[in-house]
């Protein structure tokens, strides 16, 4: 059986659900920083946990200046 990757523990057929190259409990695919369930396609990966696009992803890991999570970006603390 596959295990999931935010809890471990594994999953049976009809309780996951397939995105970023892994199977998750569906429960368990959560932005880590907003705690949302990202949309289909509107979610990314770091260092293997799953973050939603905008503005969560956006504004941690994206690249940074002027129109880039600068003074009207939205950022996050």
């Amino acid at each position: 059986m596959p295990k999931c990757p935010k809890c471990n523990k594994e999953m049976y057929f009809a309780a996951w659900v397939t995105s970023l190259g892994k199977d998750w409990h569906w429960p368990c695919l959560k932005c880590e920083k907003c705690r949302k369930t990202p949309t289909s396609g509107g979610h990314a990966e770091h260092k293997g946990k799953a973050y939603c696009n905008h503005p969560c992803y956006a504004a941690m890991f994206g690249p940074k200046g002027f129109g880039h999570g600068g003074a009207e970006s939205h950022t996050l603390k």
